[in-house]
């Protein structure tokens, strides 16, 4: 439990070694991108918290640097338990250090964790972090004025400093990187380009979950990888039925835990033992797999470019927006009558078509002359049109009135429609639940949105694209019926509270047990007893608990190599990576076939760009896709997804792989040169 591990002893006093790592932050992201720095990519990791409590988990008793060492001691643990059940070759605990050990052998003789506290990365705080020797910098506190300020002092400090930057402004984190990469190039003259391309990077840990988020409320489990002019798309298949043959797609990438409905079962976390999802699984495996449900690969393609977000109810102003359905359905009444009397005009007077709708239309106005000496036939459609007239007049009055009333209202947010169904409820629109919805709209799905902030970051892209938003607090009475919970097709809890998140989780499955559910919960034992008991409660309905940091963390981390991801997925509670690599320099990779070098639970090559690095796309779409059928020399050039094992990976080839973090981190430290990220 948190409580049982006590914090971590400072020593200001004690130097950090040359080439360490240093993150600084005060939230969940910071405390687990350095556990994944320490002990996934057995690096030497300083942590600066501020004093004092998370903000985010004001009722949980631990302070940051309590926290943090408690989920460092867990981490330990559990490194241990590994190490001892591998036999003598298991490593023992790190070597000195303020913190816990690490163990394995890939974490032996790595300094621990160091904690420090300070209310701001100021300069005093960063050289006593040891900021001037470090190899890489992780800016990843909440705020982005933070970040900024800490980052401009980190460059002047140490230009030849990596900076992993953390902003939720796209924009600004552009011009950003430029800026820090043309410090960095003035203070060295002659740098590398590829050095220089990775000096910087600016990350959001909104853009890096929300895909992942948003993906929980299709249909079928899908999930999309897009990045770099390429689209892979995987899904979830569930366990064969008896004489079903299973269809593994291009390939496996995962197999379920086995214990979907067990409440004592496997959680879906690393520590769960055999029972676990197995990633990245060879082909015995999946054949003696009975009962697992599995993550197979769909398609790799070229991705379309991406789509504007779109308003909910189509472009401009439509009348349907305007004009209310009673007020259309009339005007469409006196349309008919108008059309009727011209035809029945033509049909009793003889005069042609364009007259006798001239004359129609001047009777509807109340313009035309008495038809004293006219046929009779011609006085009753006079008549008739003088009626129509009539009822035209405050149809005319109430389309103004509600057109007036439409401008007036179309800065205000648009309310739920009554025949609104199949939609995505969507609670929370700060950072995360923002990104989520652009994601959602970009998809066309319909999304009602629940904020209890009037002024929440969100609110005015909500209302800029007729989202339907319901503004109260989600664990009132009321408010989820409001949002049409009971026809919903999937539930987003993405408040930056737990209970808030898991109370109405609850009473929505209440309302409707088979509702497709992902909740964002920040607390790893939390979330994993959230997770067992719903998923148990109610086994025919999809459950998914979400933590961004935990989707986030593999992204920063990897950036703090010099490198960066294609995307992360997430396979109940593990993730799998998705990243670009040059061959060049990977002895597990160049020249080994594509069969000799998968590993399985570690990585597995799925497409191969074979273009010439001179004449090679920065998006990965270099020529129209080569058809491998029967072939085991790489083509010329071209991006191949369909793999022949017998190919052989040359130097010159870039591949697109699918890996564990635990695979990803041993290949990046076999090839410690910076590779470009584009």
């Amino acid at each position: 439990m948190l409580g049982s591990v006590p914090p971590l002893p400072q020593q200001p006093g004690r130097p950090p070694s040359a080439g360490h790592m240093i993150v600084c932050g005060d939230d969940a992201l910071a405390r687990r991108l350095a556990v994944e720095l320490r002990f996934v990519y057995g690096e030497r990791v300083t942590l600066l918290l501020p004093p004092g409590r998370d903000a985010n988990s004001p009722e949980t008793p631990l302070t940051q640097r309590g926290r943090a060492a408690a989920l460092f001691g867990r981490m330990s643990a559990a490194m241990n338990r590994a190490g001892n059940s591998n036999g003598p070759t298991g490593g023992g605990s790190g070597t000195g250090g303020n913190g816990t050990g690490g163990s394995g052998d890939t974490n032996a003789g790595v300094e621990a964790v160091r904690i420090m506290e300070a209310p701001e990365p100021s300069d005093d705080v960063l050289e006593e972090a040891g900021v001037d020797r470090a190899a890489a910098l992780a800016l990843v506190y909440d705020d982005d004025e933070r970040n900024i300020r800490a980052a401009l002092t980190a460059r002047r400090l140490n230009p030849r400093l990596r900076l992993v930057i953390r902003l939720y402004n796209r924009k600004l984190g552009l011009h950003l990187e430029e800026l820090l990469d043309q410090a960095a190039a003035v203070s060295m003259p002659g740098i590398d380009p590829a050095l220089l391309d990775a000096s910087t990077t600016v990350l959001s840990d909104a853009d890096t979950a929300a895909p992942a988020l948003a993906a929980t409320a299709l249909t079928g489990s899908s999930k999309i990888i897009q990045a770099e002019g390429l689209l892979l798309r995987a899904a979830e298949r569930p366990p064969p039925r008896p004489g079903e043959a299973l269809d593994p797609g291009l390939c496996t990438l995962a197999l379920l835990s086995s214990t979907t409905n067990d409440p004592a079962g496997a959680e879906g976390s690393d520590s769960s033992g055999d029972e676990a999802p197995q990633l990245l699984p060879d082909e015995r495996a999946v054949a003696t797999a009975a009962g697992r449900g599995t993550v197979v690969l769909e398609t790799v393609s070229r991705a379309d470019p991406d789509r504007p977000a779109t308003r909910m109810g189509g472009r401009g102003a439509p009348l349907a927006q305007v004009f209310s359905r009673r007020l259309r359905w009339s005007a469409l009444g006196v349309a008919a009558a108008a059309v009727a009397l011209v035809i029945a005009s033509v049909l009793t007077t003889d005069d042609s078509l364009l007259h006798s709708a001239y004359l129609t239309l001047l009777d509807l106005l109340g313009m035309n002359d008495p038809a004293e000496k006219a046929p009779p036939a011609r006085q009753i459609i006079q008549l008739l049109s003088g009626v129509a007239g009539l009822l035209l007049l405050p149809l005319l009055i109430a389309a103004v009135l509600e057109a007036f009333g439409t401008l007036r209202t179309a800065s205000s947010l648009r309310r739920p429609p009554r025949g609104l169904s199949g939609h995505v409820v969507l609670l929370g629109l700060g950072k995360i639940g923002t990104r989520v919805l652009v994601r959602l709209r970009e998809l066309d799905i319909p999304v009602v949105v629940v904020e209890e902030d009037p002024e929440a970051r969100g609110i005015p892209l909500a209302r800029s694209m007729h989202v339907p938003t319901v503004i109260g607090d989600v664990t009132q009475e009321g408010v989820l019926e409001a949002a049409k919970i009971r026809r919903a097709h999937a539930l987003l809890a993405l408040t930056s509270i737990d209970t808030t998140n898991l109370e109405a989780t609850l009473y929505a499955r209440s309302v409707k047990p088979d509702l497709r559910v992902a909740l964002r919960l920040y607390d790893d034992e939390f979330a994993t007893a959230v997770y067992r008991t719903l998923r148990t409660a109610h086994p025919g309905a999809l459950t998914r608990s979400r933590s961004v940091s935990h989707l986030a963390a593999p992204s920063f981390a990897v950036a703090m190599m010099g490198r960066q991801i294609l995307g992360a997925v997430p396979v109940e509670r593990k993730v799998m990576l998705f990243a670009a690599l040059e061959v060049a320099g990977h002895p597990q990779l160049e020249g080994h076939t594509v069969e000799q070098a998968f590993r399985a639970g570690a990585w597995r090559v799925l497409a191969i760009d074979a273009t010439p690095p001179a004449d090679r796309n920065p998006d990965l779409t270099a020529l129209p896709p080569y058809d491998p059928e029967g072939e085991a020399t790489p083509p010329p050039s071209g991006l191949v997804w369909d793999l022949h094992p017998g190919y052989v990976l040359r130097a010159q080839d870039r591949v697109v792989i699918a890996a564990t973090r635990r695979g990803l981190a041993e290949l990046l430290r076999r090839q410690r040169s910076v590779v470009p990220r584009r």
